[in-house]
Order: structure tokens, then C-alpha cells, then sequence
């Protein structure tokens, strides 16, 4: 009974149609299901991928159009992390990203990996970060100077996403923020039986300690990494637009998902019933200071209810919803998606 790695993250926008074009034409995802939010149908949720949507591949998003901004906090995500093959195609990712006018923090030498950060048009913060040099990197091998890094860049405009550049790999990894370690490292390798991968000084503030667990000797795609934050100085998260509502790992089927919720259970945790969510099983439970985490089953999929071929094209809904199909439709803006 193991965790498979990071199934996927859900992120509030403010614009359903801002979101599909910045996560389709600028970042090369697919939008690979439009359907609602479950829990709340006037409102959209909106899976994007890899061609198919595979777990670790999957960013959704619920549109709350009128919710105000949130912000990072304890208990909340700090950014998320997708991968790219390489440094090459990183350099191109920047020389895009700021072609097209957006803010690129970039190259940083994350000792492990390289990255740029920046943010979506509701403020997520983004990373996109290499696979290599990986965990296997001497700790005290000299890091590359900083600000020579910064001015590199592609040498020629980017006009195309190149398969090096290719964002259809998936998630990195996740990071979030602690109050305080050791209760996480209890909650991820006691419970969830990922294992610590390292333990670090955080490289944007060296007072703090960063920590990275994951599955599979800590490949990009499995991991989740959490900063300390000292509660006296840093504010709980607030839920809002550009922050994160929850994520997601991978189990791989129902009757495993039953055995982790017994555990939770057993463990004095709270912890949801199975949910259907069509697409995937949830259940739901908190980190040591509230952060949502699911675990999502890797099927049935996104083509259960629409051909591979032109997933998300159609408003898709639930049995359940269906027969209020023509109640919910009317409260939802058009968007449109390129075609994959």
C-alpha cells in the first residue's frame, strides 16, 4: 500500500476563458475536461493535462469569478512546479514567457534542478524546473553564481513549444508551508509512507528549512516539498483567487483508497467518505496545519464519458447533474479551447 506520486493540483481562477488560454496557448496544455464543480455547478472546474489528462499531468481549476484575491500562508501551497526535459528547453521557457511581457524569475540553480518562476494571471506562482542534476548531487558541490544565471537566456524569439520544451511531462513537484516540520514528517512518513527525500536550508530564505518527501527514490512527478514558517511571522493561507484549494496523490484503485482511509481513520485523522468524481475516487483529508490533501484513485479517466479525441470540448456533467443541465448551462460563460 504505497502513494504513487502527485495525481494533480486544484487552483482557483477568476476567468475561465483567461485560464484556458494562458494554461492551453501559452503553456502548451491540453484542456482535457470541462465540467463543474460538484459541489457548487453554477460555478466551473476545468481539468487541464497531457493529451489524456494522466494522473501527475493533471492542473484544474474552479472558477470563482467573484471570490477575492487569497495569499500564501501557512497551511497553503507557495507555488507549484512542472517539469521540463532540460536546461535548453528551460532557457527557451524564459526567453518565451518574456517575449510575451510576463515577469520570468530565472534561471535559479536549485542545486538538485534548475528553474524560472513566475505567475499566472491570477498570481499562481509557477516553476518550471528541470529533471536534473537530481538528489544524487553532492550537497557541497559549489552551486552556479546566481546572478550570471539570471541574463541567460534563449538567443532567438520563441515562437513554438518545441518537445523539449514540452510541459506534458507533469508536475514537478508541489511546495507548501509548514509551521512545523517534524508534524509534517510524521503526516507524510509515519501515515503516508512517503519517504524524506532531503532535508535542506531554503535558498530563498536561509533561516528556514526545507524539506522534500516523494516515492520512487524521489523522482520529479512524486514529490512534495514544505518551507517553515514561523507562525508568529507568517499568516495562515487565505483561500481566494491565485491560491490553492487542495492536491491531490495517486493511489492506484478503490480497494487500496479504502485500506488509506481505514488508516487515516485509525490514525485519529479526519478524513472524507469516497467521493465520485467520475473521473477518479477522493477522499480527503488535512496536513498537521489544515492544508488539504486527497487521495485520488488513477482511473477511470478523462475519457469515461468522451472520446480521447476531443476531450474537452463539450460541458460534460455528472448523471446526477445531467437532468439540470438546462438550469446549470445558462449560469456558466462560453469559453473556447484551441484545438489539440
Amino acid at each position: 500500500m504505497t502513494i504513487q506520486g502527485l495525481h494533480h493540483i486544484t487552483l482557483i481562477s477568476s476567468d475561465a476563458q483567461r485560464t484556458v488560454d494562458f494554461y492551453t496557448r501559452v503553456l502548451g496544455l491540453r484542456l482535457v475536461k470541462k465540467t463543474v464543480n460538484f459541489d457548487d455547478p453554477s460555478s466551473y472546474h476545468l481539468y487541464f493535462g497531457d493529451a489524456i489528462g494522466s494522473p501527475g499531468t493533471a492542473i484544474t481549476f474552479f472558477e470563482w469569478r467573484d471570490a477575492p484575491c487569497g495569499h500564501s500562508g501557512i497551511g497553503g501551497t507557495h507555488h507549484l512546479a512542472l517539469q521540463v526535459a532540460d536546461y535548453a528547453g528551460l532557457l527557451k521557457w524564459k526567453r518565451r514567457l518574456t517575449d510575451l511581457g510576463l515577469r520570468v524569475d530565472a534561471p535559479l540553480d536549485q542545486r538538485y534542478f534548475n528553474s524560472i518562476q513566475f505567475n499566472d494571471p491570477d498570481g499562481v506562482r509557477l516553476e518550471i524546473a528541470t529533471r536534473g542534476p537530481g538528489w544524487a548531487r553532492d550537497e557541497h558541490t559549489a552551486m552556479a553564481d546566481q546572478a550570471h544565471l539570471q541574463i541567460e537566456t534563449w538567443d532567438a524569439p520563441v515562437d513554438e513549444i518545441t518537445d523539449d520544451m514540452s510541459l506534458a511531462r507533469g508536475m514537478h513537484h508541489i511546495a507548501a508551508v509548514s509551521s512545523n516540520l517534524e508534524r509534517t514528517e510524521a503526516f507524510y512518513t509515519g501515515l503516508l509512507g512517503m519517504p524524506r527525500i532531503k532535508a535542506l536550508t531554503d535558498l530563498d530564505d536561509t533561516r528556514a528549512a526545507r524539506w522534500y518527501w516523494g516515492v520512487e527514490d524521489g523522482q520529479p512527478g512524486t514529490l512534495i516539498s514544505y518551507v517553515q514558517r514561523d507562525p508568529r511571522e507568517t499568516p495562515r493561507a487565505r483561500y481566494g483567487v491565485g491560491q490553492t484549494h487542495h492536491f491531490a496523490l495517486a493511489v492506484p484503485d478503490a480497494e487500496t483508497q479504502l485500506e488509506w482511509r481505514a488508516k487515516i481513520v485509525r490514525a485519529g485523522l479526519r478524513v472524507s467518505p469516497v467521493m465520485d468524481r467520475v473521473y477518479f475516487k477522493s477522499i480527503y483529508t488535512n496536513d498537521p496545519d489544515g492544508h488539504i490533501v486527497e487521495l485520488a484513485t488513477l482511473g477511470p479517466g478523462f475519457a469515461v464519458d468522451e472520446d480521447a479525441a476531443h476531450l474537452g470540448a463539450c460541458l460534460k456533467l455528472p448523471a446526477w447533474l445531467e437532468k439540470y443541465r438546462d438550469e446549470i448551462e445558462p449560469t456558466l460563460q462560453p469559453i473556447a479551447a484551441p484545438a489539440f
